[in-house]
């Protein structure tokens, strides 16, 4: 074994891709992956932040900001998920008002 660290995911695919990345405290940004490293900070091109909810935290909005280039601290990266073939479906645990 050697002494490099390596990441247990593998970025490289989606380099100059969009991908979504959900940071610790809730906040939510879109982008082209540029360049990670070992320690997941991530480089986003042409980034977006989702604004939340100002009454509910846990929930974004549709309204977004551009932010530009960016670079997400690894330590505060949850989720990395690309943006091509995914689409938002609507939660199927959700009861109807009525029930």
């Amino acid at each position: 074994m050697s002494g490099r660290k390596e990441t247990v995911l593998d970025l490289a695919k989606f380099v100059d891709k969009g991908v979504q990345v959900k940071l610790t405290g809730g906040r939510q940004v879109a982008g082209t992956l540029k360049g990670y490293d070992q320690l997941l900070n991530l480089v986003l091109d042409e980034a977006t932040e989702f604004l939340r909810d100002p009454e509910d935290p846990l929930k974004t909005t549709d309204q977004f900001r551009r932010l530009g280039l960016i670079v997400c601290r690894g330590t505060a990266v949850m989720l990395v998920s690309p943006t091509d073939g995914t689409e938002e479906i609507e939660n199927p645990f959700v009861q109807p008002d009525g029930a």
